[in-house]
């Protein structure tokens, strides 16, 4: 399996908030990762999304270390015309409580996801990859540095993240039409 990580931005949206939400993924960024640049199209993840296949939402890549799961609806993923958007509900528990702190205070390094790339869902030309299908396995709120440029994550409340989900809806349904 292959990961990625992300550079973010977090902005706390006060002491009540419950939600991580950001991209683990953004689109048409080029990214050097060891001795190629790789780039992500828009609809690499629409398959894996679509597929309904369980993806977990993790601290560190670690699968002991779970902040939740699409099969519960505790974790949220699609894509809009910027990336992989999630929406975490992030438990009452010491690694929630963990994460929520870092994230307020500015501490966590980036997202993250892991994936595999299925036969012809990626091309290469020189040194340069263009994953154009992943699948999708997990994504992780990883606390040191990211590979990729451009991801946010943003803790907040969940009456915001309901507002922020009915605007994404409406995006999407543009998007699709």
């Amino acid at each position: 399996m292959e990961r990625r990580a992300l550079q973010i931005e977090l902005r706390a949206a006060g002491s009540n908030s419950r939600r991580l939400e950001g991209y683990a993924a953004v689109f048409g960024v080029d990214t050097k990762i060891n001795d190629f640049v790789e780039t992500i199209t828009r609809g690499a993840f629409s398959q894996s999304l679509a597929s309904g296949r369980d993806i977990l939402a993790l601290v560190d890549h670690a699968q002991g270390n779970v902040l939740g799961r699409t099969k519960s609806g505790t974790l949220k993923l699609s894509e809009d015309t910027r990336g992989l958007h999630f929406a975490i509900d992030v438990p009452d528990t010491t690694l929630g409580r963990d994460v929520l702190a870092l994230a307020e205070r500015g501490d966590i390094g980036g997202a993250s996801f892991g994936f595999r790339v299925p036969k012809g869902g990626d091309a290469w030309t020189g040194d340069r990859r263009e994953l154009r299908s992943v699948e999708l396995h997990e994504i992780s709120i990883v606390q040191s540095f990211a590979a990729y440029p451009q991801t946010s994550v943003e803790a907040r409340s969940r009456r915001q993240s309901e507002a922020s989900d009915a605007a994404l809806r409406r995006s999407l349904a543009r998007w699709r039409a």
